[in-house]
């Protein structure tokens, strides 16, 4: 068979991308951040799109184009056509819980086609991480020709750990974090999912806890200065605008906003010095899959989530 590609991106800008650089192949525009909101398992119903438009309507007044949404996922329907499967994600993980969930879509559907990864990160002789759209045609070329081909392993990985985050138990995913596969950054990705759980001692998230010491570090003027510190100083997590400035929107409590500063007030000082846990108080209800953040804390000493003392029972 001649060699005919169906490559699934990550979004509208890289597809936009590769079509200008004239990639041969056809393309499945993957638009979704299944790393917030509640999904299940099996991805390939109304009943699982209904549960993603319901949420993203609801906590970011977003319209998802059902029809649209639909018409991307039956290119698959014809899958037969094609010779091999690229796909194109990158280091953080809103890619890697949306690479996840591909993956089990294809295992769900029985497309059993060759898959391999095109997956940006860490660049030679760059000082930070590069989404694939950062890169230069180069660079991206030289990425693409170096891609990864996915073994069976790698997939029932991928599977695996959709299903666990789809699951009431995500200390499962610990075991994945120091197992060996052709995702170089999964690891990394899902310490930095159980991170998102509330503190034990103050009840932040590390993205809760570094937006606070940016506020404490840099004089910021607005929330606007701060989502720009915010976006760029996020690691590995990924997050947009969106994400980002409801988190800066819940720890209100904690700042001060004048006409042109924000600061930190007593709760923000008290909240980095660890003397109180305010998870009750930022009441983040945030759904990751099926499991409510609110349910858990993440224990540093014991490096593992547990319950949280009111949900106990």
């Amino acid at each position: 068979m001649k060699d005919n590609i169906l490559h699934i991106t990550n979004g509208s800008n890289l597809t936009n991308y590769l079509n200008d650089l004239n990639y041969k192949g056809d393309f499945l525009t993957w638009h979704e951040m299944l790393c917030e909101g509640p999904a299940n398992r099996i991805i390939n119903t109304d009943a699982f799109i209904k549960v993603r438009k319901d949420f993203l309507n609801e906590f970011y007044n977003i319209e998802v184009d059902e029809y649209e949404y639909k018409n991307e996922l039956h290119k698959l329907d014809t899958v037969d056509q094609y010779s091999e499967i690229v796909l194109w994600f990158e280091y953080d993980l809103f890619c890697h819980l949306n690479m996840v969930a591909v993956l089990s879509l294809l295992n769900e559907r029985k497309i059993n086609l060759p898959i391999s990864l095109v997956c940006s990160g860490r660049i030679a002789n760059e000082d930070h991480l590069k989404g694939l759209s950062e890169l230069t045609p180069e660079q991206l070329d030289s990425h693409y020709k170096g891609r990864i081909k996915l073994q069976e392993s790698d997939r029932d990985i991928a599977v695996s750990v959709w299903q666990i985050y789809c699951g009431t138990d995500h200390n499962l995913l610990k075991k994945y974090i120091t197992k060996k596969s052709s995702f170089e950054y999964l690891g990394i990705c899902l310490k930095a999912h159980l991170k998102r759980f509330p503190d034990s001692k103050t009840g932040l998230s590390t993205l809760e806890q570094n937006t606070l010491n940016i506020i404490n570090k840099y004089d910021i003027k607005s929330k606007h200065h701060l989502l720009g510190y915010a976006l760029n100083y996020q690691g590995y997590y990924g997050f947009g605008d969106i994400q980002l400035m409801r988190i800066i929107e819940n720890l209100a409590i904690f700042y001060t906003e004048d006409n042109d500063s924000i600061r930190l007030n007593r709760k923000g000082h008290e909240v980095l010095l660890g003397k109180k846990n305010y998870a009750s108080e930022i009441n983040d209800n945030m759904i990751y899959g099926n499991v409510n953040r609110l349910d858990f804390q993440f224990n540093k000493k014991e490096n593992k989530l547990i319950k949280t003392i009111m949900h106990a029972n």
